[in-house]
This record gives structure tokens, C-alpha cells and sequence, in this order.
């Protein structure tokens, strides 16, 4: 009996091992509370923008992928950090004036 409950054991145990079982990480990622991005160019396999800064300017982008004027930053982060505690902030990005 003892060969037999150890045995069960061994095959339970090795069933959390399993390829078909998702991982933690893989849930956050994929299926979950951890998307972050639920608006944004979604048939794309990633957001990319690329952008241009004359001397002297400045632009505010968002960084919490709710802003309605995205890539730039509308303030939707407020909201947002407000609903959950959150601190998330825009990226401030700004190039020095010509001398």
C-alpha cells in the first residue's frame, strides 16, 4: 500500500510538470488581469512609434496605454492610478535649444 501511495504521488506531482499546463507568468501574460494594452493597434504582434523632437521641443507621452490620443498623453493615467492605487506617470521627453 505504501509503494502504491507513493507511486499516486510521484504521477501527481508530475502532472504539474506537464507541457499542456500554463505557467503563472504565462497566465499574467496572455490571458489576464497583467495585459495592460486592451485598446491600442490590437492586430499588431507589437506597438512601436517613432517620433521626432526639433531643438527646443518637448512632448509628454503615455505610458499607460489609456490615453485617448495615443502614443501622447491625454492624462487618462489619472484615473487610472486613482481606481487602483496605481503612480503611473506619462514620459516627459524634451531636446535642448539650439545656442
Amino acid at each position: 500500500m505504501k509503494s502504491f501511495a507513493l507511486l499516486a504521488a510521484l504521477f501527481a506531482s508530475a502532472s504539474a510538470f506537464a507541457p499542456s499546463a500554463k505557467t503563472s507568468l504565462e497566465t499574467r501574460l496572455f490571458d489576464g488581469p497583467g495585459k495592460i494594452n486592451e485598446k491600442i493597434d490590437l492586430d499588431s504582434p507589437k506597438v512601436a512609434t517613432m517620433d521626432k523632437l526639433d531643438a527646443g521641443g518637448k512632448k509628454v507621452y503615455c505610458r499607460c496605454w489609456q490615453s485617448g490620443t495615443f502614443p501622447l498623453c491625454d492624462g487618462a493615467h489619472m484615473a487610472h492610478n486613482k481606481a487602483t492605487g496605481d503612480n503611473v506617470g506619462p514620459l516627459i521627453v524634451s531636446v535642448a535649444k539650439e545656442e
